[in-house]
């Protein structure tokens, strides 16, 4: 959403081929960048013209192999998106390719030519021809395969939110050079950019791969340590035992209590056997007079 020196806005292009053969992926990430992009701008209600405006190309890849979870995420987020000044535009060589209740919520339809070759490119230009507003002007089923280069047929939304009639339009080329930029081109275009500081710098930040990795190092050596300590515990216990096992086996018979009565009961019972034999007793004896 950035603006020139010329006040007039700034296209930017997001390449992200990597991602084309990853139709998962790319939903995903597709959905994302929406997400974000409604939930950092405020609600501007309905605007004369959008504030920015995207252009999906191949948007058939977003939905191929796209599961219910995540198409019902992204036709939330295209029912709601609008609400925030920005604009949506799918662009795909078969209508077919979006689902219908995403369809149904794009305003604007601009169709070029299709050709049926196939008994199913036949029924697909059907299915094409019964998405635009029934005309008695045309009869759109043959139109759509007569269109010559530049011509399409374009229905919008009137004033009252109702889709306008179908018209047979000339599209005007754009002023513009369908080439390959030059390695010089794409330089001197960077160097006058005013985001260059910003992005120009080179930044490896941590990836997701690498913090994946990290917890997984970080799980399996908390898993050693847990083993450790639970080896450690146990070979602890097993040395208590054999320790408690030899302490019991090195015990001597007079170390039981019913053996250490008896040897306490017989002492005293010796004793003062010896202590009356000698006299010491501790009863006096009367004498005998005869």
């Amino acid at each position: 959403m950035r603006i020139g020196d010329d006040g007039r806005g700034i296209v930017s292009i997001l390449r992200v081929p990597d991602l084309q053969d990853r139709p998962r992926m790319f939903s995903t990430f597709m959905l994302q960048m929406l997400a974000e992009l409604y939930a950092s701008n405020p609600e501007e209600g309905d605007l004369d013209k959008p504030k920015l405006v995207m252009f999906i190309d191949e948007a058939h890849l977003i939905f191929r192999d796209a599961n219910k979870a995540l198409l019902d995420q992204i036709e939330t987020i295209v029912r709601l998106i609008r609400s925030k000044g920005i604009g949506i535009y799918f662009c795909t060589q078969n209508p077919t390719d979006i689902p219908p209740t995403i369809l149904a919520q794009l305003g604007l339809k601009i169709q070029h030519s299709l050709r049926a070759f196939t008994a199913a490119d036949r029924k697909m230009i059907r299915q094409t021809a019964e998405n635009y507003p029934e005309t008695d002007f045309y009869k759109t089923e043959d139109l759509i395969t007569q269109l010559g280069i530049g011509e399409a047929l374009v229905t919008a939304l009137n004033e009252k939110g109702a889709p306008a009639p179908l018209v047979h339009c000339m599209m005007g080329s754009p002023r513009s050079r369908m080439d390959i930029l030059k390695d010089e081109e794409i330089q001197g275009l960077t160097a006058k950019s005013k985001i260059l500081s910003k992005y120009n710098q080179v930044v490896d930040s941590e990836s997701a791969y690498e913090m994946l990795n990290a917890k997984i190092e970080e799980a399996a050596q908390a898993g050693m340590k847990e083993k450790a300590a639970e080896a450690e515990a146990k070979e602890q216990e097993k040395q208590a035992k054999a320790e408690a096992k030899q302490t019991k086996k090195d015990k001597s018979i007079f170390d039981d209590p019913t053996v250490r009565s008896m040897t306490r009961t017989a002492g005293n019972t010796l004793v003062r056997s010896l202590l009356g034999a000698l006299g010491l007793g501790g009863r006096s004896r009367k004498k005998s007079i005869f």
